[in-house]
């Protein structure tokens, strides 16, 4: 029978090949990027499943929306409103468990840190609204879902600065900084470049938020 470092290795070079692969699809290879994106979710929901003793319910559901949102998303257009609506289920149960990490919640507190989040959504709705049509309030609720994320997370990470909190903070702004690039890309100034940078702020901001949740798992 595996044991658990020997799973850990399996399931973590698993993830790193798919991402190896899925990057150098980016690269020039579309159909190689097509069809690993959809195992991008899978392997690190392995990565998580291989390391702790007590699955997470709520996150691995958030990975599986995540997967779905993975595999609208490859179709554009089509089912864009679709892998829309897939991570904003994502964040709303990202929020949910961040939230049952707070010790206590100021609201003075929480209010004050959620200023930044607020103007920076505002800005981004701004400089956007005239492409957006029919997706105008669709694109705000998502925002305003994904800023509730990184706004949660923050106030876990200043009640508690440890390393895991660290991580999810940063796996919330990263997340952010990746679907904010996809609205650029895709209301305002639409650039090659961003496709690579988006779905690299992607991995990173989901592995950082895996890594996370490992180490809370494994303290309780």
């Amino acid at each position: 029978m595996m044991n658990k470092k020997t799973k850990r290795i399996l399931t973590s070079t698993f993830f790193l090949i798919v991402v190896i692969l899925h990057v150098y699809g980016l690269l020039g290879h579309e159909m190689l990027a097509f069809y690993t994106k959809p195992f991008l979710m899978i392997s690190l929901v392995l990565v998580y499943l291989g390391a702790t003793k007590k699955a997470n319910f709520w996150y691995v559901s958030a990975v599986f929306f995540s997967f779905w949102g993975d595999v609208f998303l490859l179709f554009k257009e089509q089912f864009f409103i679709h892998g829309l609506a897939s991570f904003l289920f994502a964040h709303v149960l990202y929020i949910k468990i961040s939230a049952e990490f707070l010790k206590k919640i100021n609201l003075q507190k929480a209010a004050f840190i959620s200023v930044p989040f607020v103007i920076f959504l505002v800005g981004l709705i701004f400089l956007i609204k005239d492409s957006l049509g029919e997706m105008l309030f669709p694109v705000i609720i998502y925002g305003i879902t994904i800023s509730s994320f990184g706004a949660v997370t923050l106030l876990n990470y200043l009640q508690k600065k440890t390393t895991e909190n660290l991580w999810l903070f940063l796996g919330a702004i990263i997340f952010m900084a990746s679907d904010n690039l996809i609205a650029i890309n895709k209301f305002y100034e639409p650039k090659e470049f961003y496709g690579i940078t988006i779905m690299l702020t992607y991995i990173i901001a989901q592995y950082l938020i895996c890594k996370a949740m490992i180490v809370k798992d494994s303290s309780l």
